[in-house]
């Protein structure tokens, strides 16, 4: 589980496309402290497990699936990532509860410079639509954002120096495609909502014939 603030901005050394997957070597100073074979790290946005750690890069397999719904299969050596490492137990949860999980990829479709802060215009897909709400949560590139304005079609943001500086998200412009990942409490309600009355009922009463003594 990640928190979706951004640990260090890495680079992408190498990404070999080995049939349908692929495998990534990425260069990342802070998030291989403490690192290991088969950890978890976040890359711009999208969980992935360590299969080759080093002192300061580490190299992680990508599956097709992954290749299809993320953005990563479009990565050239230079290219900057955000990283993250998984939120340590009883840490501070600084952003919001994310997973590595991308739902879909987005267009960002403008972007306009403030004094202090840039507001940004994303395209939302149709099938995410109804779990962006203004003021609510998402996850873009791995960055934990807040949603000022939800449109049918597209959401708005607003970026402060501190992300502009540290992450992806102050280099990306119009045309640019970004990782989302909608805010996973949103997708269990609906669920919940969707089977709550056909609940079952508990075994023990399942059991009992009607009427009988227990």
């Amino acid at each position: 589980m990640f928190t979706g603030i951004v640990e260090e901005l890495g680079e992408v050394i190498a990404l070999e496309h080995i049939g349908d997957s692929a495998r990534l070597r990425l260069r990342g100073s802070v998030v291989t402290q403490g690192s290991g074979h088969g950890d978890s790290i976040a890359v711009n946005g999208v969980c992935l497990t360590v299969v080759e750690p080093g002192e300061h890069a580490f190299t992680a397999d990508v599956m097709a699936e992954t290749l299809r719904r993320s953005t990563l299969g479009g990565l050239a050596p230079g290219d900057p990532v955000n990283l993250e490492r998984p939120v340590a137990l009883g840490g501070r949860l600084g952003g919001h509860l994310v997973q590595g999980h991308v739902d879909g990829v987005a267009t960002l479709l403008d972007r306009t410079p403030g004094d202090q802060w840039d507001s940004v215009t994303v395209s939302l897909p149709a099938h995410l639509a109804r779990y962006v709400v203004d003021k609510g949560s998402i996850t873009v590139d791995g960055v934990s954002l807040t949603v000022v304005e939800a449109g049918a079609d597209r959401f708005t943001l607003g970026l402060i120096p501190t992300t502009l500086a540290l992450t992806t998200l102050g280099r990306r412009q119009p045309g640019d495609a970004v990782n989302l990942e909608v805010d996973v409490l949103a997708k269990y309600v609906e669920r919940l909502l969707a089977h709550g009355a056909q609940a079952p009922a508990h075994p023990y009463d399942a059991a009992v014939p009607e009427g009988s003594a227990r």
